[in-house]
């Protein structure tokens, strides 16, 4: 059954595939709240930042996505992401769960699940597949992720 929420996750998805930022970005209220296992929870101005760098940065990205369902205040979608590491080239297939909440047909609310031990045992080869689970290789990650992200913001001249 479609409703205005499951509509916006479906043009959330269809923009991101399409690295239309702006139509995806519509999507978001002004004070979104998104959450992930790489850049933990990020708010308003700073989620945006995180999907217009991701989408700047993504040179072969391929994205589905499946499984959308929303009733008026929660959603749900299935989407994977093909795309290479760039600081090693390898190919990620991210498989992620995706987890809303909604306000007068914005999200206010976006949580993605997945594994990040299987995400660097892609991005890294086999030292992540050995070393992946451990928290000094995950919270490497995470701080290369944010600090990443801050550089970005500063150099675009994003207030967070």
């Amino acid at each position: 059954m479609s409703n205005i929420n499951s509509e916006t996750i479906q043009k959330f998805y269809t923009s991101f595939s399409s690295k239309n930022i702006d139509a995806m970005l519509e999507c978001y209220a002004e004070t979104i709240v998104f959450e992930d296992p790489v850049f933990g929870q990020l708010k308003g101005n700073t989620a945006k930042a995180m999907w217009r760098m991701l989408i700047e940065r993504s040179t072969d990205l391929s994205l589905t996505f499946s499984g959308v369902e929303a009733d008026e205040t929660t959603g749900r979608a299935d989407w994977t992401a093909v795309y290479p590491f760039s600081k090693t080239g390898r190919t990620i297939t991210n498989q992620i769960h995706a987890e809303f909440t909604f306000q007068d047909g914005r999200i206010v609310t976006h949580k993605d699940h997945f594994n990040l031990w299987k995400w660097a045992g892609m991005a890294l080869g086999w030292k992540g597949y050995v070393l992946g689970f451990s928290s000094v290789i995950q919270d490497k990650i995470k701080k290369e992720a944010k600090s990443g992200l801050e550089l970005y913001m500063k150099r675009k001249k994003i207030q967070p």
